[in-house]
């Protein structure tokens, strides 16, 4: 659906993306994870044909973003982080506008309108006026706009910025509908563990580098080597950290509670049930003993040096 080639974009003598290549299927739902400044805005606003790029191109669903851009916008919708709302016109209203730029015949808007705010959960507010709604239902009304003519990609860029809880929830869900329904989503975040939960694959973005691309568990797995694994006892873990340190396969360990220690791990299964069996053979009372799989926090940490431009 979406082919990144060579994309990038510099301002003078600054280079804001170097050289991006990826491609992403229809259905697939894309976390684009960096720092402020790291270049996730800028190669969003490239894809959209909204900043000519310096070099390479994106081409959507054959459509090339440099020579097709009026092509490409009828096929995306794009969604930026600060967004402008009309607040004296009503929802329905708002959305009729935009469905009239995107060439939506008049007899056909009523019940794209109807259908893009049931997705979005606000039908209920379709006589409101916009400047009545809570930030969390503009967030989705801006949503519900980016699909009056139903795209084939989404283009979020950080959709969740000052919502609560709640709102973040329902987001997270609605986003990975869109995705059971076809569309490829890019989403960018600052909310590592949300985006876990949702993204079928991640791009991690550094100084305008792509530092590392695919599934989470993928990742993870390629880059944290080591193994982290939680140990709580019935006692005090004090005695037990000094005892560990010199022991083999221990890169590191952390006391996370009077009875919990973390441990960096970097054996295999044998050598961690080698492990487990040395303690409670020493008789401590281990109550439980968890490897905990690298996060998608932890491969960001892994990978990024925490660099800006």
């Amino acid at each position: 659906m979406l082919e990144v080639k060579g994309l990038g974009k510099d301002y003078g003598g600054f280079t804001a993306v170097k050289t991006l290549d990826f491609n992403l299927e229809p259905g697939e739902i894309f976390g684009f994870i960096g720092s402020n400044g790291a270049g996730k805005t800028t190669t969003i606003k490239m894809i959209a044909s909204l900043l000519e790029p310096t070099r390479g191109t994106a081409v959507l669903d054959g459509f090339d973003v440099r020579t097709q851009s009026i092509e490409v916008r009828r096929r995306l919708g794009y969604m930026p982080d600060f967004f402008g709302l009309y607040e004296d016109i009503k929802v329905w209203e708002y959305l009729d506008f935009f469905a009239s730029l995107y060439s939506v015949s008049a007899r056909e808007r009523p019940g794209v309108i109807d259908t893009v705010l049931e997705l979005t959960d606000l039908s209920v507010k379709k006589d409101s006026f916009v400047s009545e709604l809570s930030r969390g239902m503009q967030q989705r009304l801006c949503l519900a706009k980016c699909l009056v003519h139903d795209p084939q990609l989404l283009l979020l860029d950080e959709p969740a910025s000052g919502l609560d809880p709640r709102a973040r929830s329902e987001l997270k869900g609605l986003i990975a509908e869109l995705g059971a329904m076809g569309k490829t989503v890019i989403v960018s975040s600052h909310i590592l563990p949300e985006l876990a939960d949702f993204c079928t694959s991640v791009g991690i973005i550094e100084q305008g580098e792509l530092k590392a691309m695919g599934p989470v568990a993928e990742i993870s797995q390629a880059i944290v080597e080591e193994h982290v694994i939680e140990i709580r006892l019935l006692e005090s873990v004090d005695e037990l950290a000094e005892f560990l340190k010199e022991k083999p396969h221990i890169k590191g360990l952390e006391k996370t509670g009077p009875k919990t220690l973390q441990i960096e791990f970097e054996g295999g299964e044998a050598q961690q049930a080698e492990l487990l069996k040395y303690l409670i053979d020493t008789g401590y009372p281990v109550i439980e003993f968890i490897e905990r799989t690298a996060n998608l926090e932890d491969v960001f940490l892994k990978v990024t040096t925490g660099a800006v431009q």
